[in-house]
């Protein structure tokens, strides 16, 4: 009688078929959600993007890296920005691993995180796993990222300000060397005319001259 009952608890092929269909339309729901929030992190930190923390090893961002490119990868998800969340997540990943920019990057953080442990009196060595900083609303983290998230706009501003003024010289400088050149061309040209109507300006010299010698009046003889 048990063996009966393990026989009909099996369950049915046709089972089977909608637990795998009910599972799929879930994965794929899951990855649409996660192009979703990809699109709503914070452009400007990398670590927004990815969903990982600022202390995360480089070992682990490729890891989580590679975790989410192959979730969220377009020929395997059917959400239409797929591709454009695709390349958000391989330029992040892209900041991250240059050692540079990370490092700027963190210098960033690393300037919010004083900033907003002081904002909660907080000595700035205080680590996260302080319990000090457990049971905060926001959570230290989300606070952290808010603060982060106005460091980084304020240097992306001086960024494209220092930018724009940098274009703006250059714009000067190459309207200065423009001048330069059609100086010089006009220059050459007038040498050039000049050369060319050498012969002209000679010929009418000695016109001229000869035209005044005809003009002389004899000289009149005095009678003595």
């Amino acid at each position: 009688m048990s063996g009966n009952a393990a026989c009909s608890s099996k369950p049915t092929q046709e089972e089977l078929d909608i637990e795998k269909l009910l599972n799929r339309e879930a994965s794929a729901f899951q990855r649409e959600v996660e192009v979703e929030r990809i699109f709503k992190a914070f452009k400007l930190n990398p670590y927004d993007i990815l969903d990982i923390k600022e202390t995360a090893t480089a070992d682990e961002i490729k890891k989580k890296y590679r975790q989410l490119s192959l979730f969220i990868h377009p020929d395997k998800c059917s959400h239409e920005r797929a591709p454009e969340a695709f390349d958000i997540l391989k330029k992040a990943e892209s900041e991250l691993s240059d050692r540079a920019k990370r490092e700027e990057l963190d210098a960033v953080i690393n300037q919010a995180r004083i900033m907003t442990l002081k904002a909660l009196n907080l000595p700035t060595t205080t680590a996260e796993s302080d319990p000090k900083l457990k049971d905060l609303n926001p959570s230290f983290q989300q606070q952290l990222r808010i603060q982060s998230k106005q460091l980084l706009i304020d240097e992306e501003v001086r960024r494209r300000k220092a930018i724009k003024m940098n274009l703006a010289n250059e714009g000067l400088e190459a309207r200065k060397k423009d001048e330069e050149v059609a100086q010089r061309k006009r220059k050459a040209e007038d040498d050039k005319n000049w050369e060319d109507n050498r012969e002209q300006r000679v010929d009418s010299w000695r016109n001229f001259a000869s035209s005044q010698k005809k003009k002389k009046k004899p000289k009149t003889a005095i009678l003595g």
